[in-house]
Parts: C-alpha cells; structure tokens; sequence
C-alpha cells in the first residue's frame, strides 16, 4: 500500500479553557465543529492496526478505517483515497452486497451510531439517532435492504452488555432481535448469512452475572450463537477451550470464519457449517482483547 497522508486538526492548549455552562447550554456541542483555535499535522503512514477492512463485491476496491478516517484504495493496490474524514471519529466500513453502499459507524452525530455513505463516499446519512444506547459493528442483509448492529447498554457497576437490532438503510427506530440476559455480559459481532435465515454473532458465556476483568480465555470466554428469523430460536454454534469471536460467513454460506484463542495467540479458524468440521487456517494474527473487555 502506497503512503496514506493523514491530515489532523490539533486544538491549542491555550484555547482549552473551561467553558460556561451558559455557554454550553447557548452553544450546544457539536463533534465535527468544536470550540478552539486549530492547526493541521500533515502524518504520512503506511501501515495500520486493528484496522476495519472489507472488500467491495465486485473485488475492485478494498475500503478500511485508519486513525478515524475510512478510505477506499484499488484492490490489487495503489493510492488510498479518503471517503470521509474530520474530527470525528469513523471506523468499521462494510459494503453492501449489491455494492452502492458503505455502512460505518460514527460519532459525529454526538454519539456511536450507524451511518451509509454512496460507495464513493458521497450522501453520507445517519440510520441510527442513538443518544444514550450508542450502537456499532454494523451488518448488512443480504438484499441490501436492512443493517444489524449491536446496541450498548450500561449500568451501575457495568461495562457494558450488548443486543442485536435490525434497522432499515433509511433509518427509523428499529427492532430488536435479541435480549440482553443482564447488564454484565456482553454480545456483539452480528452477521447475516447469505441467505438471511440466521445472524451470528459473539456473546460472553462465562458464568455468572457480573464482569470481571482478567478472565481466562484459553478456558473460552466467548462463544459464537445463531439466531433465527423465523422462530426467533438461538443456539450455541461453537464454544469451548479457546473461546470463538469474530463470526463471518462465506458469500456461498457453507463456512464460518472464526477466531480462537491458542496460548497468547490469535487463530483464524474456518467451521464446516455442513460437515461440522473446523480446520486451522491461519495464527499470526493481531492480538484479540477478550480478557480486558470484548
């Protein structure tokens, strides 16, 4: 990948004094307009982490997130472009099967929520107006129609849980497609399968109902369940020693892709969704951060 210039609006220390609550309260707050004198940082990059990465349907591009900014770059390599940018922070992009959209998550509405841009990152538009139960990891259905994400709850004492709710592309308030079982245990991850019977995704199943950092996760922290459309029903796809995160079917349905813990290493594994066979595919991935949180 060629150098990706990156361009950051630095605030001032002299311009960070306290504002008024008057102020506050007269001004409003807005991520992608924030108060204070600014310069921009010219950093030249060429490589990431812990980026969001997915490719276009038809194999000609490859979108990915990088410091808050999403960009698009040719497949087969070249210049990265960016699709959007600012002070606020954009991250998870995902195409649409039919390819003309680019669902990503964003706080420059206030708040973690869903938005879609055009795949050449024109029309961008909010799905979700969230301002307490900030939503992520968007999904697409399989018709291009509808996005799943996962809605954050907190609590006393609480970190965090997660559901899984569906949303049409043009927004709305949604629905909700699974519950939380208390406010400790978290979910998230969710993915269609191509044929939109089922959606996957993650759930911490250790026991108990509180959160604990520190857990063991060679003994499995999480577990990878399938949800139903039709009868609503979940079961457990793959637990066990090593745990399961990060479900993402094949475009033709028969796999699952996976990622377990082996020692202090991330695997990337492959489920048989036919035969029940899982086959090691790959270990020298970026670490997973199951034990801190999710």
């Amino acid at each position: 990948m060629k150098k990706t210039t990156l361009t950051l609006a630095v605030a001032s220390l002299l311009s960070l004094a306290p504002v008024s609550m008057a102020q506050e309260q007269t001004q409003g707050w807005d991520v992608s307009n924030p108060q204070g004198e600014f310069k921009e940082i010219d950093i030249s990059v060429n490589s990431g982490t812990w980026m969001n990465v997915d490719v276009s349907p038809d194999g000609d591009y490859i979108v990915f997130d990088l410091l808050g900014d999403i960009y698009r770059m040719p497949f087969g390599g070249g210049e990265a472009e960016k699709l959007i940018g600012g002070i606020a922070w954009h991250m998870q992009p995902v195409y649409s099967p039919n390819g003309r959209y680019i669902a990503f998550t964003s706080d420059q509405g206030g708040g973690d929520n869903i938005w879609v841009m055009d795949a050449d990152g024109s029309n961008v538009r909010a799905v979700t107006e969230e301002t307490f139960r900030l939503l992520n990891s968007p999904a697409w259905s399989p018709d291009s129609e509808f996005l799943v994400a996962r809605k954050h709850y907190t609590a006393s004492r609480s970190l965090g849980a997660g559901e899984v709710w569906m949303y049409h592309r043009s927004g709305g308030s949604g629905v909700q497609l699974t519950e939380r079982p208390n406010d400790q245990k978290d979910l998230g991850e969710p993915a269609f399968s191509p044929d939109g019977k089922y959606i996957y995704f993650s759930q911490d199943d250790t026991p108990g109902k509180t959160f604990h950092y520190s857990k063991d996760s060679l003994e499995g922290i999480y577990t990878i369940k399938r949800f139903e459309r039709e009868s609503g029903e979940i079961e457990t796809l793959i637990s066990g020693a090593g745990g399961a995160i990060r479900p993402t079917p094949s475009p033709d349905g028969r796999y699952l892709a996976y990622i377990k813990r082996e020692d202090f290493d991330s695997v990337l594994y492959l489920l048989d969704l036919k035969t029940g066979e899982h086959k090691r595919v790959y270990g020298k991935m970026e670490r997973d951060m199951q034990e801190t949180w999710a």
